[in-house]
């Protein structure tokens, strides 16, 4: 009977923890930012940025020393795709540069005089391409159209006696949405629990003189308070993952291949993990500005130690085994496998176990800290009473 009388009474303070943090999240115009706001805001933002999937109509600049019939044949085909536009032909480099300096170009590309001689000869011609790198869509559009247009061959037989067609699987569209928005759909997620369980936590030391746990809640025990604060961050999390990772890639047309189960199933860990690794972080975070100061520095460093716009072969060691600490390298790995490239649950066993994984370590490591900091706070009051 004692035993089902504590379970109830664990069960009860639990739902009141649960309940004090939904309304202190709520109550905190800073929290309520980053919890509901900015989950629902930053995709719209990031999806009407990138709707367009990639830019087109590149002004390219040529400067043509060869005067060739194969050397216009060449700058035709590259005027005929979709991503560049031959906007003018200079006389010489420097007229090109001046160009490129005002912004009417993005791009020079330079035949050399012997170009046409090479071709004939049956020898590799080689062209320049000088590009303007304060855009990285304007770099990719004006070298997949050379590329293209080189590879297409001036001469069909000697120059490409292979036929090649070439297949975007995964993103057909070549965007830059469909290849980056999904990865920073689950970034979001995890960035906005860092800042938003971090700014409680820092309130909460303000409120209560450097303390993490409020002397009201120290009767509950560590494992209901930790369970209590997680519901509490799931319930609110719950509808902005849905909204994040299943309604803002179908109002963008983005490439969806998974079914919604599939999805939200991965989701479940994931949330869990970073929910125990931003509860964990918070207990080392002392001032409600600090969260702002690094973490938002750091998103940039987790999107690229993820793997997703950045190889993880290339990615040096100690950068890639701190990758393995943040749920967000296995989460973005994992949905991007799931969600463009149609994998199912087991095709992605590693990345679910190891968010499962991160889950329970971080969850207990928090329960840790949480019960010495209720030790703590009983030896004060007993001092205190004493």
């Amino acid at each position: 009977m004692k035993s089902l009388r504590k379970i109830s009474t664990g069960i009860s303070n639990s739902f009141t923890i649960w309940s004090k943090e939904l309304k202190r999240a709520c109550g905190d115009i800073g929290v309520f930012l980053f919890f509901v706001v900015v989950p629902v805001v930053y995709p719209i933002l990031y999806g009407i940025i990138y709707n367009t999937e990639g830019i087109h109509e590149v002004p390219l600049i040529v400067v043509d020393e060869s005067h060739s019939s194969l050397a216009r044949t060449f700058v035709r085909k590259i005027d005929a795709t979709a991503d560049v536009q031959v906007y003018a032909y200079a006389t010489s480099m420097e007229e090109a540069r001046a160009a490129i300096d005002n912004k009417e170009a993005y791009g020079i590309l330079r035949i050399p005089a012997d170009f046409s001689w090479k071709i004939n000869r049956g020898e590799q011609a080689t062209v320049a391409l000088y590009e303007d790198m304060s855009g990285l869509l304007f770099y990719k559009a004006v070298l997949l159209a050379t590329t293209e247009a080189s590879l297409d061959g001036l001469v069909a037989c000697d120059a490409s006696p292979v036929h090649y067609e070439a297949v975007a699987q995964y993103n057909p569209k070549s965007g830059f949405a469909s290849f980056l928005l999904p990865a920073i759909l689950i970034l979001v997620i995890q960035q906005t629990l860092l800042l938003g369980i971090s700014m409680l936590a820092t309130t909460t030391r303000e409120k209560n003189q450097g303390r993490l746990i409020p002397p009201e809640i120290c009767y509950s025990g560590t494992f209901r308070i930790v369970f209590g604060k997680a519901l509490a961050y799931l319930t609110v999390y719950i509808p902005m993952t849905i909204w994040a990772l299943i309604i803002v890639p179908y109002i963008f047309q983005l490439p969806q291949s998974a079914h919604y189960a599939t999805i939200l199933l991965f989701a479940l860990p994931y949330l869990l993990a970073c929910i125990a690794f931003a509860m964990l972080i918070s207990t080392f975070i002392r001032g409600r500005e600090t969260p702002m100061m690094i973490l938002v520095f750091t998103s940039l460093i987790f999107l690229f130690i993820s793997g997703i716009s950045w190889p993880q072969s290339a990615i040096p060691a100690f950068w890639k085994y701190l990758g393995y600490a943040l749920p967000s390298t296995f989460g973005i790995q994992g949905f991007v496998k799931i969600n463009s490239m149609e994998a199912t649950l087991n095709e992605v066993t590693f990345e679910y176990r190891m968010l499962w994984l991160q889950a329970g370590i971080y969850w207990l490591a928090t329960c840790l800290i949480y019960g010495w900091n209720l030790g703590r706070n009983k030896l004060s009051n007993e001092s205190t009473i004493t």
